[in-house]
């Protein structure tokens, strides 16, 4: 008998030995820096709130948190490094609403976004805005589309690439309109805008965070806003469903994401110092000025709307008729 019970002690401590392991690790995270994929170059509106909250989380963390721009392919590269990365907590992705537009784009991507990525939070949300270069002569969204029925084919638009929410938002607004603004795709919004600033193109559906600097500075004309309600950040701009098109509505959220296998408690302590950050008053305030509107969701949350965002996008993308292969 006293063998049997040593034997049943060893086993059961070899098993509480073996459960001990994951939560040691758990305990200890983080121990390294983290990787924070940005999958645009910088100047976007990923890059603006990645750059944003960096500092403040890595305080809360207690590592380095290292910014990563990995653009590329309308920022599927960079959000599938992140897929394909170690399901650790050490490698995040910061992920636009694209990740629910791009299923029904492509025939194939490189990362199932239900099964590859698993959500951390939701950080913010940004209005989109319809800018043109002061040359064109429209002050309005209305204006602007009348130019573009009387002058078929001689408006194009820039984006920060292919398939990205802003070419989407646009090609919605196309739709609605029933006008052909060409699109040219760029490598990120910092020479899509470059080039709209110089006149080589003439119009473009951007995030409020980039083109908000140059319309306070006249170099770019702003005509409305696709968000439901009025930006605070752009009180005077009105929105594209008042102004032309009522119903129009496009969001942009931005999630950070992480891939799938992470263990839960590390989701947990990443979304909880994100969560953190977004509070802190110099973040927020940030943020604000450059036309975010900071809008916290738990991981559970952000699953839920990404759940919603992909059947939306599901049925939107066949109204429209677009494939982009």
């Amino acid at each position: 008998m006293n063998k049997l019970v040593k034997t049943a002690a060893l086993v059961l401590l070899a098993s509480a030995s073996v459960l001990a392991v994951p939560l040691a690790q758990a305990q200890k995270f983080p121990d390294k820096p983290i990787r924070f994929i940005v999958p645009f170059p910088p100047g976007g509106g990923n890059d603006i709130l990645a750059r944003a909250m960096q500092p403040r989380l890595a305080e809360l963390l207690g590592q380095p948190v290292i910014i990563d721009n990995k653009p590329g392919a309308g920022g599927n590269m960079g959000t599938d490094m992140a897929a394909k990365a170690q399901p650790d907590g050490y490698t995040i992705v910061i992920a636009s609403n694209q990740v629910t537009i791009n299923p029904w784009l492509y025939s194939k991507l490189p990362f199932d976004i239900e099964k590859d990525l698993v959500p951390v939070a939701q950080a913010a949300s940004v209005p989109m805005v319809l800018v043109v270069n002061p040359s064109v002569p429209a002050n309005s969204v209305k204006e602007f589309i009348a130019l573009a029925k009387a002058s078929p084919g001689k408006y194009n638009h820039a984006t920060p690439g292919t398939g990205t929410p802003q070419h989407i938002a646009f090609e919605v607004f196309n739709h609605e309109a029933g006008i052909k603004v060409t699109h040219v795709p760029y490598k990120g919004t910092g020479p899509a805008l470059a080039d709209l600033i110089g006149g080589q193109v003439q119009s473009a559906i951007g995030t409020m965070a980039s083109v908000e600097p140059y319309v306070k500075s006249g170099r770019l004309r702003a005509l409305g806003v696709t968000t439901p309600k009025r930006s605070q950040a752009m009180p005077n701009v009105p929105t594209i469903a008042e102004s032309a098109l009522p119903g129009f509505e496009v969001p942009l959220w931005y999630s950070i994401l992480a891939p799938s296998g992470t263990p839960r408690d590390v989701i947990a302590r990443l979304s909880s110092d994100i969560a953190k950050t977004l509070q802190t008053p110099e973040v927020r305030q940030r943020l604000t000025d450059q036309g975010f509107e900071v809008h916290y969701l738990n991981a559970d949350q952000m699953a839920d709307l990404m759940k919603r965002d992909i059947a939306r996008w599901q049925k939107s993308i066949k109204d429209i008729g677009l494939k982009l292969d």
